[in-house]
């Protein structure tokens, strides 16, 4: 009977302990959870630290990659080196262009047969309804079929000159192809609309095309009503053989007409001064420039600038090149001089 207080006694001190550890194990828990908590939202603000960081690094590299660059002494060489080789291809396709007209283009009748430079291509203008005038030159001052041939053989070319319908392969177009395949006399203006109002503009299309197909002393251009003294004209072109810049013609200046509606009305008539007087050019019936300036009118053409009239505008190309102003009497057409080799049909 005397041990019974010490069992209950120690069964006490159980309980106290048992008690005591749970009361010391909630806090552990409590502040285990927490922290947790606390790593998991660490965790999760360096991962979405890390996104932006990636993100901003990605617009930082893009902003720099378009930001004006400062350039360097290097730099400036090679940007002055790029317009070095500009400049030169510039210049290798205007002797490209000139190399061509110089007889480097395939199939092409350069010279004459005796190996000697061509002295002259003569273009006479026509138009799809001139059937019987060209028949008519045929018949008098231009030769035909072999007559021709032996005319080229002494260096001088003649062709008829018209462009193509403005419906292109119609039954005028057609006409054109047939009387060519039966004369062999045309140069056909494959890129030119046969139209009045575009004569300012065959002009450019008939130097260019006589450049490229054959390598002569002059090009010449005659109207369709000018009947040719064609020895005379060989004897007047013989005697200029090798003179370079040569602008050649009856040379006359005139008012600039302002009035819409009236004969030889010219609609920028503003650009030639308060005169109201054209520069001195040579009459469009006929006109003959030296190889070198029919070479810079192929070479230029898509810059050059034309008027209301073809002469005009072959006289506005003139004043702005080394050009020798020759005014020979011989080629006023409507004069009534004797010793000329033109007259107005």
């Amino acid at each position: 009977m005397e041990s019974l207080p010490t069992t209950v006694s120690a069964k006490s001190d159980r309980r106290g302990r048992s008690s005591k550890s749970q009361n010391t194990s909630k806090p552990s828990l409590i502040l285990a959870f927490f922290s947790c908590l606390a790593w998991l939202y660490v965790a999760g603000r360096l991962w979405q630290d890390a996104q932006y960081r990636a993100a901003l690094n990605t617009v930082l590299k893009k902003n720099y990659d378009q930001r004006p660059k400062v350039l360097t002494v290097e730099d400036k060489l090679v940007v002055l080196g790029c317009k070095d080789l500009e400049r030169r291809i510039v210049e290798t396709e205007m002797e490209l262009a000139q190399a061509k007209s110089q007889g480097y283009l395939k199939n092409q009748k350069s010279v004459s047969s005796s190996g000697k430079k061509m002295l002259a291509v003569i273009g006479v203008y026509t138009g799809f309804g001139s059937h019987l005038k060209r028949n008519k030159f045929r018949g008098s001052w231009m030769p035909r079929d072999d007559a021709l041939k032996k005319l080229e053989e002494r260096g001088v070319v003649i062709r008829f000159v018209i462009g193509r319908s403005a419906n292109r392969g119609d039954s005028l177009d057609r006409k054109i192809d047939e009387e060519n395949r039966a004369t062999k006399d045309f140069l056909i203006l494959e890129n030119h609309e046969e139209a009045q109002e575009e004569l300012p503009k065959k002009v450019k299309f008939f130097y260019s095309a006589a450049v490229q197909n054959w390598d002569a002393e002059f090009y010449v251009k005659v109207d369709d009503n000018v009947d040719l003294d064609l020895e005379g004209m060989i004897g007047l072109l013989e005697s200029r053989r090798g003179q370079d810049g040569a602008y050649i013609g009856c040379m006359k200046s005139g008012d600039v007409i302002t009035e819409e509606g009236s004969q030889w009305y010219e609609p920028e008539w503003w650009k030639f001064g308060d005169d109201k007087s054209y520069f001195r050019h040579a009459t469009g019936s006929l006109v003959i420039l030296s190889k070198n300036l029919a070479q810079y009118v192929n070479i230029n053409s898509g810059l050059l600038k034309t008027y209301a009239y073809d002469d005009t505008t072959i006289g506005s190309w003139m004043i702005g090149v080394q050009t020798t102003y020759i005014d020979d009497n011989r080629l006023c057409c409507s004069s009534t001089r004797q010793e000329k080799v033109c007259s107005m049909a």
